[in-house]
C-alpha cells in the first residue's frame, strides 16, 4: 500500500489541553483494558469458526477432494532416508536416564518461584508494575528535570492549532497530531496514536463519550478533545487527542457480539469458486462493512452519524455504554441503494440529515421522519458534501467526474425520477473532485481539491435582483500534496487552508497572502466585522508551511 493521507482535520484554539496528560495503565484502565480484549478474544475464536466455514462453503478449504495435499504424500511407512540409517539420528553415548530420576527439575524449591500469570494478550500486563511518580521507578531514568523539559517541550499553547491527520506509511496506519503556530509559521508533529486499519474519514467532537463498562446513567454534560475515525472496519473508534501513548481508544462504537461482519458471503453454491461476493446482510444494530463518513451534531452534542459501505446510515447516541445490551446505534437508515460516501448534519436545523452515495443520489431529511426526505440525481458518483454554512438550505456536492455542484434544498422532489437541476454548476478539476470545504468565516468562499493535484479556491457573489449567482475562481495552486484527499479551512483564520493528499505529505496554505485573494475577499470581511490580518507578500499565490523532511534538513533547504 502506497503512503497517503486519507483525511484532515483541524482542533480550534484553545481546546486542546495545555500539557497532554500520558497514558496510565491503572487498575481502572487495566480492567477496562482487560474486559474489551476478552471480548476481542471471544470474536477472534468465532470469527475463526465462521471463516473456516466460509472458506470451504467457497470451495477453498483444505477438506475433501479440493484438498491440495489429499493423496499425495502416501502413507508415512513409505518414507526413506536418502543418507541411510547410520546418521537418521544423533544417538547420545551416555547411559539411559532414569526415568524416576527428577532432581533435575529442581522440584524442592518450586514454591520459592514467582508463579506466572494466565496465558492471554493482557495477562501479563499488571507485572509492569506502576509508580506513584518517575523518583520511585528504578526504570525510569528522565528524572525531574528532564522531565519538566519535556513537559515543555509537550506543552500546547493556547494560541496553536492542532490538526489530526489520518496517515497510511508502509502499510502502517496512524493517527498523527500536528501542532500549528501561526504567528511563527511553525508545523510540527506533537504525538501519533497507532490505528488497527486503514483510516477513511476523521470526525472532531468535544462529547466525551461513554466508555465501555462505564455507567452511562447521568449523560456527560463535559466538553473534551476527541476524534473518531471510520476504518476499513465496521467499528467506529473515539480517541481523546489529549492522552500521549494511548494504546486503546476511549471507546469503540458499534463492535458487534457476533462477527459475521467479518466474514465473506459466498455466492451460489459454493461448488464453483468466485472472487465477487454478496453484500453483506445489514444491520439495524451496527455496520456490517466499511465505515466511510462521519458527522458530529454540534447541537445535540451527544448524536454522531455514519455512513457505510453496507449501504446504511445510522445515529449512534455517545451517551450509551457501548459493550452494554442495546448500546448499538439507535438509527438505522436505508435510503441508498449502494455506497454511502458522505453524511452531514445541518447546524442551522440540527435535526436535518444530508447524505450522498455510489448510486449517484443525495438525500437530505429529518432524522425524526426520513420517508419524508427530498433528493437530487447527480449524476456521478459523491465524494464530498458541505452544507452552506451562510444558507440553511443550500448545500455543494462535489462528484467524481470533477464537477461541483450547488442545491437549494426547498426546489429538491420527493420522487427521483424527475429531473433536479442544481442552481450553479463549477467544471471545479480534472478527474474526481475528491475533497471539498465552505469557507466558514467568508460568504461564498469554497476551496476544492482533486487528482489533478491542484487545490482551488472559488468566490461565489450573489447577484442583485434574484440573478443567477458569479462564480470565479480566485486562485489555483499544486501544494506538492499528491492528488488532493483533504481540504479545510482553518476553524480560527479565514484564509489558512489544511491540504493533504498521496503523497503523504500535510501543508498549510496561507491564502490571504496572495493579492488576488485579499481583493476578493477583503470587502466581504469587512462585512462580517473582521479585517485580514497584515501579510508580507511571498510568492504571488501566498505562502505555504510544511514539515520540512529529513533529507530537506539535510540538504539545507526550506519549504
Amino acid at each position: 500500500m502506497s503512503s497517503l493521507i486519507s483525511a484532515v482535520s483541524w482542533v480550534r484554539r484553545g481546546v486542546a489541553a495545555q500539557n497532554p496528560a500520558k497514558y496510565v495503565l491503572d487498575d481502572k484502565e487495566l480492567e477496562r483494558v482487560s474486559a474489551l480484549s476478552r471480548i476481542q478474544l471471544e470474536d477472534a475464536r468465532v470469527e475463526l469458526e465462521r471463516a473456516h466455514e466460509a472458506a470451504k462453503s467457497m470451495g477453498l478449504g483444505a477438506e475433501g477432494e479440493e484438498a491440495d495435499d489429499a493423496g499425495e504424500d502416501g502413507d508415512e511407512d513409505d518414507w526413506v532416508d536418502e543418507e541411510g540409517d547410520s546418521d537418521a539420528m544423533d544417538v547420545d553415548s551416555e547411559a539411559k536416564r532414569n526415568p524416576d530420576d527428577l532432581t533435575e527439575y529442581n522440584l524442592d524449591e518450586y514454591d520459592n518461584d514467582v508463579k506466572t500469570a494466565a496465558v492471554g494478550p493482557f495477562s501479563n500486563i499488571k507485572g509492569l508494575t506502576y509508580y506513584r511518580d518517575n523518583e520511585e521507578d528504578p526504570y525510569i531514568t528522565l528524572k525531574e528535570d528532564e522531565a519538566d523539559d519535556e513537559r515543555e517541550e509537550l506543552e500546547v499553547l493556547p494560541n496553536d492549532n492542532l490538526l489530526v491527520v489520518a496517515k497510511t506509511e508502509d502499510e502502517i496506519s496512524q493517527l498523527e497530531i500536528y501542532v500549528y503556530d501561526e504567528s511563527q509559521e511553525n508545523l510540527y508533529v506533537h504525538h501519533d496514536l497507532m490505528l488497527p486499519n486503514f483510516p477513511l474519514c476523521l470526525e472532531w467532537l468535544d462529547f466525551p463519550p461513554t466508555a465501555a463498562g462505564s455507567s452511562s446513567d447521568t449523560p456527560s454534560t463535559g466538553f473534551g478533545n476527541y476524534i473518531a475515525v471510520g476504518t476499513l472496519d465496521p467499528e467506529i473508534e473515539i480517541w481523546s487527542v489529549d492522552v500521549l501513548e494511548s494504546m486503546y481508544p476511549a471507546s469503540i462504537l458499534g463492535r458487534p457480539d457476533e462477527t459475521q461482519a467479518h466474514i465473506p458471503t459466498p455466492l451460489g453454491t459454493g461448488k464453483k469458486k468466485r472472487k465477487k461476493t454478496k453484500h453483506r446482510a445489514a444491520a439495524t444494530g451496527h455496520h456490517v462493512d466499511a465505515v466511510l463518513a462521519l458527522s458530529w451534531n454540534t447541537a445535540q452534542r451527544n448524536l454522531l452519524a455514519s455512513g457505510s459501505a453496507d449501504r446504511t446510515v445510522k445515529l449512534w447516541d455517545l451517551t450509551r455504554d457501548p459493550s452494554a445490551e442495546g448500546g448499538g446505534a439507535i438509527r438505522s437508515f436505508d435510503v441508498h441503494k449502494d455506497k454511502v460516501q458522505a453524511v452531514r448534519w445541518n447546524a442551522r436545523d440540527p435535526s436535518v440529515l444530508l447524505t450522498g452515495s455510489y448510486d449517484r443520489t443525495v438525500r437530505t431529511f429529518d432524522s425524526r421522519a426520513p420517508d419524508a426526505g427530498v433528493g437530487a440525481v447527480v449524476g456521478s458518483d459523491v465524494e464530498a458534501m458541505r452544507w452552506d454554512p451562510w444558507e440553511e438550505y443550500g448545500f455543494y456536492v462535489s462528484l467524481e467526474n470533477g464537477l461541483v455542484l450547488n442545491f437549494d434544498v426547498r426546489t429538491l422532489p420527493t420522487n427521483l425520477t424527475q429531473p433536479s437541476p442544481a442552481r450553479f454548476t463549477l467544471a471545479a478539476h480534472d478527474g474526481p473532485a475528491s475533497a471539498l470545504d465552505v469557507n466558514p468565516h467568508i460568504r461564498g468562499c469554497l476551496a476544492t481539491g482533486g487528482n489533478d493535484k491542484l487545490v482551488k479556491v472559488w468566490n461565489i457573489q450573489d447577484e442583485e435582483d434574484g440573478g443567477a449567482r458569479a462564480v470565479s475562481l480566485v486562485t489555483s495552486r499544486d501544494l506538492g500534496v499528491g492528488k488532493v484527499f483533504a481540504t479545510s479551512f482553518s476553524p480560527d483564520d479565514p484564509l489558512t487552508l489544511a491540504a493533504a493528499g498521496s503523497k503523504a505529505k500535510l501543508q498549510i496554505w496561507d491564502v490571504g497572502a496572495n493579492f488576488g485573494a485579499r481583493k476578493a475577499f477583503g470587502a466581504k470581511l469587512r462585512a462580517a466585522g473582521r479585517e485580514l490580518r497584515e501579510r508580507e507578500e511571498g510568492e504571488n499565490k501566498g505562502r505555504v508551511v510544511g514539515v520540512v523532511s529529513d533529507d530537506e534538513e539535510s540538504d539545507g533547504g526550506e519549504e
